[in-house]
């Protein structure tokens, strides 16, 4: 099995110039912990992440870390925090220094890629554009999927009713595709993530159905919790 056997696709970015309370805004609409940052060409530059936010100024956190920043790593340090608290766009507080996978790369390849470096996910890249994320979650919603099933890796046909489902998703404005991940194995399609109401869950049924070859539709999603 690999990357893109279980990657979730499309995603969902912020540009470099995002300001950081609308990168806040975008991560708390789409339930998700963490936003790639790309260019103009959609090219990966960067990651926002929960663990960015965490310290900024307009929660009136005080800064206890001062004391060690300054006896460690002196006014530099303290300089690069303050852009952590203070900065106003998504492209000044992104970590840089990004691991990333491609869509080959082996599953278990990731799950030591999570934990060698200690991260929650990872972006999955094709020539410098992400075009998916893996992060823990989507390893779990994998050997969930192959539970019921014989533990082999996607078949060439497994992969193609992955693309066929994915590229009809894509063309329907219900679908809210950002919020699902869909992972095929022996001919079985498991849909995992959020749906927006019954009527969707059932329209996800209905499309998965009708593409050719697919045996049996497994349903682990959850519906939105509308507040308001």
């Amino acid at each position: 099995m690999h990357a893109r056997d279980i990657m979730t696709s499309p995603v969902i970015t912020a540009r470099t110039d995002t300001a950081v309370l609308d990168v806040v805004q975008l991560m708390l609409d789409n339930a998700v912990s963490a936003l790639p940052v790309v260019d103009d060409k959609d090219v990966l530059l960067g990651l926002v992440s929960e663990g960015d936010l965490i310290r900024r100024s307009e929660l009136g956190a005080r800064d206890y870390s001062s004391w060690w920043l300054a006896a460690i790593g002196g006014k530099v340090r303290l300089a690069e925090e303050f852009v952590k608290t203070h900065a106003m766009r998504a492209d000044d507080i992104m970590t840089r220094d990004l691991v990333t996978v491609n869509e080959d790369t082996l599953v278990w390849q990731i799950a030591e890629t999570l934990e060698k470096h200690k991260i929650k996910r990872v972006p999955v890249v094709r020539d410098g554009k992400v075009v998916g994320i893996v992060s823990r979650a989507n390893l779990l919603q994998a050997l969930a999927a192959q539970r019921d099933q014989a533990t082999r890796a996607p078949s060439q046909d497994d992969r193609d009713l992955r693309d066929k489902l994915l590229n009809s998703l894509s063309q329907e404005p219900w679908s809210d595709l950002p919020h699902l991940n869909v992972v095929v194995q022996e001919g079985v399609v498991h849909y995992w993530g959020r749906v927006h109401s019954e009527e969707a869950r059932q329209a996800l049924q209905v499309a998965a159905r009708a593409v050719p070859g697919v045996v049996d539709v497994v349903d682990h999603t959850h519906k939105t919790v509308t507040l308001f």
